[in-house]
């Protein structure tokens, strides 16, 4: 019976479960970075929050129809957060180009027989697959630089204090039934 009552507990407060494991998960980089951001603990909790982070992430988008708009939104920040912290200085839109030019150039050399041979070899084929990467390229690298940047601003370590005390009191509240730390400041429930 008492499995049957945990496990009911644990599907009934999945946010709240979720927000602080999320909050100590990030309080305990913020403490290990702070001591000694090349220690293996931080490496370990990095490692860990990355983890962590994607499935709170993945967990907001099955379930955020279910739950209250603040908590979801405190936990994909969150799982963005730390999912988002080793990642900071790789260049993602290079490597993603390059593999679309790739793709590209296989792509047209199917083209023989098509009417559009004149693209499937030489010259052409390399120009439409130089071009079609350098637009990917230009997309990829806008939406890179804007992850970067929050991203950043998001994993300063005195802001990432600050979210995960959010998510700790986040989810006190929540499992103490006076809801949404939201609704607790504002006066609503």
């Amino acid at each position: 019976m008492e499995t049957e009552s945990a496990a009911s507990f644990i599907t009934d407060h999945i946010p709240e479960i979720i927000l602080l494991i999320g909050g100590l998960i990030a309080l305990f980089i913020v403490y290990s970075y702070v001591k000694n951001e090349l220690s293996k603990k931080y490496k370990v909790s990095v490692a860990i929050g990355v983890l962590f982070g994607a499935l709170m992430i993945v967990l907001s988008l099955s379930s955020y129809a279910e739950w209250e708009l603040f908590p979801t939104v405190v936990i994909v920040v969150t799982g963005f957060t730390l999912v988002i912290r080793p990642f900071r200085q790789v260049h993602f839109a290079v490597i993603g180009a390059l593999l679309i030019m790739v793709l590209v150039y296989l792509f047209l050399g199917g083209l023989a027989g098509t009417g559009l041979e004149f693209l499937a070899e030489g010259w052409p084929r390399i120009i439409v697959a130089f071009i079609v990467g350098a637009f990917a390229y230009m997309i990829m690298h806008f939406a890179e630089s804007l992850i970067k940047l929050f991203g950043k601003l998001f994993n300063w370590w005195p802001l990432l204090l600050v979210l995960a005390l959010v998510c700790i009191v986040e989810a006190i509240l929540m499992l103490c039934g006076y809801g949404s730390l939201y609704d607790f400041v504002t006066g609503g429930k």
